[in-house]
């Protein structure tokens, strides 16, 4: 687990939402990519609103969320400190203003226990410790499988989210059972968004949304593309709907 502060050196600024948000970002190690971006577009908070991140690494999610929605409180909470450290600089250097605890998020920091939020948003592992290959770098590795349980990330968002606030999670499809699972017991009004790679392939991606003492009925929306086309090209080959959440920071709106 990182602790000591990157080098200068060891950073990459990178481009998100055409420029709209730029990141610094380790050269090897854990980094950002489109999955954040969905996250930040999905999050369906308004100007005045909260927002808790729980697992925010360098913050791409905060940033992309903060510069699409002006006037939203940021707030996340990062296991790692130097990835803490580096979101809370990313949203400086972005001209956006939040708070970043460093901490396990089954055990956070006093402060953020003493605080509810409107909206609390995560991306968590894709994978549990212990299975899959896993790759060589450490926080890398602790990015695509960790220790704590899907169950575990639902609980906490539900403890700190407000009554009739939303928790929105963006995972892999194949862990859908578990996501909903957990959802069922701290959550009502649940809603589920598919993400197909392309057309005529099955979801890789869901988003799955929860809202606090909500007693709607379920609903499961129809898959939305992110790609054109049906195979891999160089360049942007994002369909119309995702070119706006991926390159203009548009949010993505599950009914539309």
């Amino acid at each position: 687990m990182r602790a000591e502060p990157f080098a200068e050196n060891d950073l990459a600024r990178d481009a998100f939402l055409s420029g709209r948000v730029w990141l610094r970002q380790p050269k090897s190690g854990y980094r950002a990519g489109t999955d954040p971006v969905i996250l930040a577009a999905a999050t369906a908070a308004r100007s005045g609103q909260s927002v808790l991140e729980l697992g925010c690494g360098a913050g791409a999610a905060l940033c992309c969320l903060g510069q699409r929605v002006p006037g939203v409180a940021l707030h996340g909470i990062e296991l790692m400190p130097a990835y803490a450290a580096l979101a809370q600089q990313n949203l400086r250097d972005n001209g956006l203003e939040g708070t970043v605890w460093t901490g396990d998020l089954v055990a956070p920091p006093r402060e953020m226990r003493q605080i509810s939020f409107d909206h609390v948003i995560a991306n968590p592992p894709y994978f549990e410790a212990g299975k899959g290959v896993l790759p060589d770098n450490a926080e890398r590795a602790l990015g695509r499988a960790g220790d704590t349980p899907l169950s575990d990330w639902v609980a906490v968002a539900a403890r700190r989210v407000k009554p009739r606030g939303y928790v929105t999670m963006i995972q892999r499809a194949e862990r859908l059972p578990e996501v909903l699972g957990a959802m069922q017991v701290h959550l009502g009004a649940l809603e589920l968004l598919p993400l197909v790679p392309r057309a005529g392939r099955a979801p890789r991606l869901i988003l799955v949304r929860g809202r606090k003492d909500g007693r709607a009925p379920f609903r499961f929306f129809a898959s939305k593309v992110i790609h054109a086309g049906t195979a891999h090209v160089e360049g942007d080959s994002y369909t119309d709907s995702f070119r706006g959440v991926m390159r203009e920071g548009h949010a993505l709106d599950f009914s539309a």
